[in-house]
């Protein structure tokens, strides 16, 4: 016996979803307070002050959502805010990954600047520092940068969470797949044609 068609059409619309960056990917990688502190000592730049930069776009938000509350019904701040913490914790999440890639190839550089038979990887000319040291530096500043807009990212969840009373999560929206509408459209098409 067939299985009814609600069955198969439902599970055939199973939609995929495309996920957000949470603050936990941030948390895993951007440099925490403590490693911010150790990359500052290391080479010689400025301490960031990250709870104060937490605490700032926390205010900023709140203070944001105030100007807003007249024009704005509850669920539109809610959907309004979403996308600001989103975009914030986004670009955390990013800066993250790139401050990733950029220690990798300083270690990369590093290694290879430790083998004495390498020509290309010796140092530069007097007064100037090698391929290998200018990756760390760069990494290191990518680190510093990390971690700000981690602190900025935390800040505005916390502010989400006091003005909307839920903890923030991504939105995660449905995967576009152009190519199965013109699949199905052809089909279609072809079905007719033969009858």
């Amino acid at each position: 016996m067939a299985k009814p068609a609600t069955q198969s059409r439902q599970s055939a619309r199973l939609v995929q979803l495309r996920k957000g960056a949470t603050l936990e990917m941030v948390r895993l990688t951007c440099p925490d307070a403590a490693q911010a502190t150790a990359i500052a000592g290391s080479f010689g730049t400025a301490v960031i002050d990250g709870d104060g930069i937490r605490d700032l776009h926390q205010r900023l938000i709140i203070e944001t959502a105030d100007g807003l509350s007249e024009g704005l019904g509850e669920r539109a701040m809610q959907i309004h805010l979403q996308r600001i913490v989103g975009a914030y914790v986004g670009s955390a999440h990013g800066a993250g990954q790139f401050y990733s890639r950029a220690v990798t190839e300083a270690r990369d550089a590093t290694a290879k600047a430790a083998n004495d038979a390498r020509d290309e990887d010796l140092d530069g000319p007097v007064g100037y520092d090698s391929a290998a040291q200018r990756k760390r530096e760069f990494a290191a500043d990518m680190g510093i940068q990390a971690h700000s807009l981690r602190m900025a990212a935390q800040g505005a969840v916390a502010a989400y969470e006091q003005i909307v009373g839920e903890v923030w999560k991504p939105f995660e929206r449905p995967v576009e797949n152009p190519g199965q509408n013109l699949d199905r459209k052809a089909a279609e098409q072809q079905m007719a044609a033969l009858g």
